[in-house]
């Protein structure tokens, strides 16, 4: 919304609330949650994308957005060090790159932990390798080694025989 488009008394209210000078209304909180919820998610699947690719275009994206998250609420002239998601960008994205170091195999568990969406922690998971695919291989020669000849049993004779 411009302020061309509002009338004189609005354009002050819309101006005062623009540059601070008044507190939000709830509206205006509601679509702040939603837009870092939306950034948040962007973020989780910007690493997932620099996991799988491991591309250096992937891991700028990573950290723009990252720094994106950090400065919003902030004014221009405003210097706080709050660097959350650029530094936990910087560290997952080294620790992407070496899985074998047991710092970094931490830190990735630590990132798992955090994520809430089932499905995007088992992708992200998937990528970096850090599930046991030792016990995935070992339950899926379980099943080969079983073969056909259980495959029916249990299931009632067909009416035609």
């Amino acid at each position: 919304m411009t302020a061309v488009a509002l009338s004189q008394a609005d354009r002050t209210t819309y101006l005062s609330r623009r540059f601070g000078r008044e507190p939000p209304h709830m509206s205006d909180l509601t679509a702040q949650d939603e837009w870092r919820t939306k950034r948040v998610e962007d973020w989780l699947l910007a690493l997932l994308r620099f996991a799988v690719t491991l591309h250096d275009a992937d891991r700028s994206a990573v950290l723009a957005i990252a720094e994106e998250i950090d400065k919003f609420g902030k004014h221009a002239g405003d210097r706080s060090s709050f660097n959350f998601f650029r530094s936990t960008s910087t560290e997952l994205c080294i620790a992407i790159l070496d899985k074998q170091n047991s710092k970094g195999r931490t830190i990735l568990r630590l990132h798992l932990n955090r994520i809430d969406d089932s499905r995007l922690r088992r992708a992200f998971e998937a990528a970096i390798e850090f599930g046991d695919a030792s016990q995935e291989i070992k339950s899926a020669g379980k099943i080969s080694k079983r073969g056909g000849q259980d495959l029916w049993k249990g299931l009632r004779p067909s009416r035609d025989g």
